[in-house]
């Protein structure tokens, strides 16, 4: 009896903490699918413009030119925001050269009605060689998670999406065939105990 006791204690357990993994995983696993779906088809609907979640793009610092205050690596996050709530010192990403660039605004000027923004890595001893103008801006800085590209470049890839959706399929079918096997062994029980 006291063994009996012990083994469906344990076999609880287990079930408690299969459960809180698999809850775990999907709390995690959705988002992200849902995030890079998301992407993806963006990305194809509209080929020319970087795709944005909920307005945020997402954008992985590759140089040293805005040190100490965005490093190499970081995942950054910047949003479109309307031409006015652009000031000097703000930090934005813009297209340059078929190339998006992180770097502060250090001068506005304005000409026959169009502003132009003079760019400048906090890194860098001089500017950037050309202004831009509110067209390129592709968002202003938000925030940035430390370290984080690398795992934001793994995410936007479509065979990531397909790595998460096959281990959805693989977590719901590992919990309907331990269910499958629990509702047997009662049965079994049921028609042993009847007898």
């Amino acid at each position: 009896m006291y063994k009996i006791d012990k083994i469906q204690k344990e076999n609880r357990r287990m079930e408690i903490i299969g459960k809180t993994v698999s809850t775990i995983l999907y709390i995690i696993l959705i988002p992200l699918i849902i995030f890079n779906f998301t992407l993806i088809i963006k990305s194809f609907l509209y080929p020319n413009e970087t795709p944005d979640f909920f307005g945020y793009k997402n954008f992985v610092i590759v140089s040293r030119s805005m040190e100490p205050t965005i490093k190499k690596g970081d995942a950054i996050f910047v949003k479109s925001v309307p031409e006015n709530e652009i000031s000097k010192n703000d930090i934005i990403s813009f297209a340059q050269d078929d190339v998006i660039v992180t770097h502060r605004i250090i001068e506005i000027r304005e000409e026959n009605g169009v502003k132009f923004y003079k760019t400048k890595g906090d890194n860098n001893n001089t500017s950037d060689k050309e202004e831009i103008t509110y067209n390129q801006i592709e968002g202003k800085y938000q925030f940035k998670i430390n370290q984080f590209g690398i795992v934001t470049n793994i995410l936007k890839s479509k065979i990531t999406l397909a790595i998460l959706i096959i281990l959805m399929i693989m977590i719901y079918w590992l919990q309907a065939r331990t269910q499958k096997k629990k509702q047997a062994r009662k049965e079994k029980r049921r028609k042993y105990n009847s007898l």
